[in-house]
């Protein structure tokens, strides 16, 4: 009995503590399914899903016109959730066979019978997402939506990824100034100075791992919706920049030259209309695309160019006459160890400051400068800083490039460095910094900052508007600037640049021919520079503003290297600017004098109105003229010039034209006339214009098919 008793104690203690054990277990199950569910969630949560950001739509680029011309086009990965629970076994066998058909007719990549073949097993498997197709359109989206099953909206179990991609509809035109936005790529041009405004406010969207390192979108209600970029209004005229780029391709695949840049600026406003810059692929190819940003990024020699700086420098301060005589000699002079040459032997061995600046004179510009401030080279250097040549203009694009006008007493200065600074050696002034000093020259001094963006919208409505921005009010005085546009009509007019023979308007500008050192290493140095003298290559450039008697425009053509034997810069710039400033000219109407401006060419009401019955009634009716209204059907005159009282008279000019009579056709318009005689098998010859005054058929006579008939028009 003790024995047994014992068996039994042993056994009601394992028991008891197997009940203790259980309640323990069922005790902790409790308090983590309601006391620590809620932590135990989240953590099991975070390892299954996560909050990813969804990228917003960024914003578009316009030209002043509103053409598009950098976009985001919304692209889209396709998937289905088959298994969400509102998809009902009835709704899924309803109309599986209507998606999977549907599937199969818009993206034409698998036949009926495997898309719902996919469908069934997704089902069968109890598979939560199933890729249909990536890169769809955004309209092929909405078609989408309207299949079967998916026409539920969330519930229907359609799941999207977008991603957005980048385009530039014009492709190569302004390339580099609009820039490219590119993941992982900071942008450029345009699109990296405006990207915060552009990029817009990323969403928060809800993801779910399903297998490996694959998640997918979980449609959530507090999914947090992007909001899209701003969009920027630029200052370009993509017609313009159409002309300016094809105008510069042509002269660059013509010289053979490595590459070039060509800049078109509003007077006023300082509104950039068109910029190109293109350089070759590479040394064996004939082809090119915008790669850099010449016009702002690359300063260069400018060579003759900078002669317009330094004659305003010196006319400004000492009051110089343009009939100022300067000796020339033989177009050649010697500074220390350095001799300056003239391209072309002088006309004369004496010359006017007019004439050397005319015929581009490196003699007579040095000699000038140098009699002028050879004693206090700071003041010439201040003078052309003044002008802002020696410190960047403060764009809004970035990679402006870094100016340089040598100061006196910096290991740079040396004893030609006066005489070589004075006609375009020995500094470097990028292609935009020239445009912007003759800018201010043509717009009377007042000097505007290049702008090249007008507004940003956001939704349509204007959030932010780019006014004009002045860097100075007068860089000179009044009376310079009237010299210096003297000089630069005349070069295009006696000088370098009368190649150009535009007969339409005037222009006012100047040529210039450089040798400039290449960019690389300079000896001896670890820093980025331009080249020794050996290495040196041509610049051809022209620059000026239209039309002359009021500018609106200038424009700036820089071609490097032409290889072709022609490197000077009428001849190989020059070409560009005509192109450019002809289209420019006869497309823009405000190059074209109004109408309104010109004298009469109607004084009074003609005595004589032959037209239409139903003509004649409309306009006295419209005018509240007091008329009985004819009953003709056909022609009829009215036969007074009282612009009050209207009498009208039928005319069977139709019936007499048929039978070979010459009608009375005064006062017919032009337009009438000829329908009339025309129809009737004559030949018509036009004199004048308005309504037939005179007929050399006079009215009665008979008229054969064929015969010429003059009629005189007032």
């Amino acid at each position: 009995m003790g024995q047994k008793k014992d068996i039994l104690t042993r056994a009601y203690l394992v028991y008891i503590l197997m009940c203790v054990f259980a309640l323990g277990i069922l005790y902790r199950i409790c308090i983590i399914q309601f006391v620590e569910g809620s932590e135990w969630r989240s953590k099991a949560d975070a390892f299954t899903t996560k909050v990813e950001d969804t990228e917003a739509v960024r914003g578009n680029i316009f030209d002043a016109s509103g053409a598009l011309l950098a976009t985001s086009l919304p692209y889209y990965e396709v998937a289905v959730d088959i298994n969400t629970p509102s998809i009902t076994d009835k709704l899924f066998r309803a109309n599986r066979d209507s998606l999977a058909y549907s599937l199969s007719n818009l993206f034409q990549d698998r036949s009926q019978a495997e898309y719902l073949k996919l469908l069934k097993t997704a089902r069968k498997e109890r598979d939560r997402y199933v890729i249909l197709k990536r890169n769809v359109s955004y309209k092929d989206l909405q078609t989408l939506k309207k299949f079967p099953i998916f026409r539920k909206g969330r519930r229907g179990g359609l799941v999207t990824l977008q991603t957005n991609r980048r385009e530039r509809p014009f492709q190569m035109l302004a390339g580099r100034t609009i820039g490219m936005a590119r993941p992982g790529i900071k942008p450029v041009g345009l699109e990296g100075a405006f990207d915060s405004l552009l990029t817009g406010v990323s969403g928060k969207r809800l993801m779910q791992k399903i297998a490996g390192d694959v998640w997918r979108p979980i449609n959530d209600e507090n999914e947090v919706e992007p909001k899209d970029g701003s969009d920027l209004y630029t200052t370009i005229d993509i017609n313009l920049q159409d002309v300016a780029t094809h105008a510069l391709l042509m002269t660059l695949e013509k010289n053979d030259a490595s590459h070039g840049c060509a800049v078109l600026m509003e007077v006023k406003t300082g509104e950039i209309k068109a910029i190109a810059n293109l350089t070759r692929d590479n040394n064996d190819s004939a082809s090119y695309s915008e790669s850099f940003n010449y016009a702002i990024g690359y300063p260069t020699e400018p060579g003759s160019t900078f002669k317009l700086a330094s004659l305003l420098a010196v006319i400004d301060d000492y009051n110089v006459s343009l009939n100022e005589k300067v000796e020339v000699g033989n177009g050649e002079c010697t500074y220390y160890n350095k001799t300056v040459k003239d391209a072309h032997a002088p006309e004369s061995p004496i010359l006017t400051v007019q004439r050397v600046f005319e015929t581009s004179s490196n003699v007579g510009v040095s000699k000038l400068i140098t009699k002028y401030y050879s004693k206090d080279p700071q003041q010439f250097v201040d003078k052309l800083n003044s002008f802002h040549l020696g410190q960047k203009l403060g764009l809004s694009i970035p990679g402006e490039g870094v100016p340089r006008i040598p100061q006196p007493h910096s290991r740079f200065w040396s004893g030609v460095t006066l005489p070589q600074l004075s006609y375009g050696y020995e500094s470097l002034i990028t292609p935009i910094q020239t445009l912007t000093l003759y800018n201010a020259v043509a717009n009377d001094g007042r000097m505007v900052k290049p702008r090249f963006v007008k507004e940003i919208k956001r939704n349509g409505i204007t959030v932010k508007t780019f006014e004009p921005e002045v860097i100075s009010e007068q860089i000179v005085k009044k009376e310079t600037i009237r010299k210096a546009k003297i000089m630069l009509e005349g070069v295009v007019r006696n000088g370098s640049g009368k190649t150009l023979n535009i007969t339409a308007f005037h222009v006012g500008g100047k040529t210039g021919t450089a040798q400039i050192a290449k960019m690389g290493k300079r000896k001896g140095s670890g820093k980025t520079a331009y080249g020794d003298e050996g290495d040196r290559i041509y610049q051809a450039s022209f620059v000026g503003y239209f039309p002359a008697e009021n500018p609106l425009y200038t424009c700036i053509v820089v071609i490097n290297s032409p290889s072709n034997g022609v490197y000077y810069g009428a001849a190989v710039a020059g070409p560009v600017f005509k192109e450019i400033a002809e289209k420019v000219y006869s497309s823009s109407l405000n190059c074209i004098e109004p109408i309104n401006n010109r004298n009469k060419l109607l004084t009074k009401m003609p005595d004589v109105i032959t037209t239409r019955a139903g003509d004649l009634n409309e306009v006295a009716k419209t005018l509240s003229i007091p008329l009985k209204k004819s009953t003709a059907n056909g022609f009829v005159s009215r036969n007074t010039s009282d612009s009050l009282k209207w009498n009208l008279s039928e005319q069977n000019i139709e019936s007499l034209l048929k039978r070979g009579i010459m009608p009375n056709l005064t006062g017919l318009s032009a337009k009438d006339a000829l329908f009339l005689l025309e129809n009737n098998g004559m030949s018509v010859q036009l004199q004048g214009f308005g309504s037939v005054k005179k007929q050399s058929i006079e009215a009665g006579q008979k008229f054969s098919r064929g015969n010429r008939i003059t009629l005189i028009l007032s």
